[in-house]
């Protein structure tokens, strides 16, 4: 019994070993995503605020013009190189952010909102040369072009505070978790186990953030492939543990 115990404390921790560390591309993907959705979102939202008389197929119409025109491919490269200038900026050599401030502060500083700007404006003028857009309405989308920038400079700032309340979060379902291991309350453990993993999914990949959590995920599977079996010895705690040192 003891041997195969070690033997599933071994392969839960090269399970956890075969997972991908934090990356910088993994962190760049993360931002490129919800930054992306939220300009998308603003974007949306400011072509039915610009355009009140258009019913939605016609703004649909008017978003896809703007696509045909450069905006997608646009915004795609001024998010990527916001987030790059914002390292930069700020003093992020290695490329990979250790925590949420510092990624918030370079979105603040990479210059994201004058690149979308500049997107809009080259999507707008390519729409209209090619007859895509009629002028009068491309004029109302520049008049309006600011309120879809305002927009996104606050939905970014409400990403980021969502993201350091979702960590403080995160802190109460590990430190709930801690004290149903200590009742051996397995389904409470549970209940919080899956609270972290579904948290995570929100949180930008940061090395510190994981660290905990992986300590918790590995001593979770020791317990539960071991039949709900809390009398672990020092030796799996410990092996348990390995990754996060």
């Amino acid at each position: 019994m003891e041997n195969l115990m070690k033997e599933q404390t071994k392969n839960v921790n090269q399970e956890l070993e075969n997972k991908d560390l934090v990356t910088v591309e993994k962190q760049n993907g993360f931002l490129n995503s919800s930054v992306g959705k939220i300009i998308n979102t603003a974007i949306d939202l400011g072509l039915r605020w610009i355009l009140p008389d258009f019913v939605e197929n016609q703004i649909i119409d008017v978003k896809n013009s703007l696509i045909k025109g450069g905006l997608k491919e646009g915004l795609d490269k001024a998010i990527e190189s916001g987030i790059e200038l914002g390292k930069s900026v700020t003093g992020i050599f290695t490329g990979k952010f250790e925590n949420i401030s510092q990624a918030q502060n370079a979105i603040k500083n990479g210059g994201i909102i004058d690149g979308v700007s500049n997107v809009l404006d080259t999507a707008l003028t390519a729409s209209t040369k090619n007859g895509w857009i009629p002028r009068n309405v491309a004029s109302l989308i520049r008049q309006g072009k600011n309120a879809i920038l305002d927009n996104i400079s606050t939905n970014i700032e409400t990403e980021f505070v969502n993201q350091l309340d979702n960590v403080e979060k995160l802190g109460k379902y590990e430190n709930n978790w801690r004290n149903y291991y200590n009742s051996k309350d397995f389904d409470g453990m549970e209940r919080e186990y899956q609270k972290i993993k579904d948290k995570l999914k929100e949180l930008l990949p940061i090395e510190t953030t994981l660290k905990q959590a992986r300590q918790i995920e590995n001593i979770h599977l020791l317990i539960k492939n071991n039949g709900h079996n809390f009398n672990l010895s020092d030796e799996q705690l410990q092996l348990a543990g390995i990754l996060t040192a």
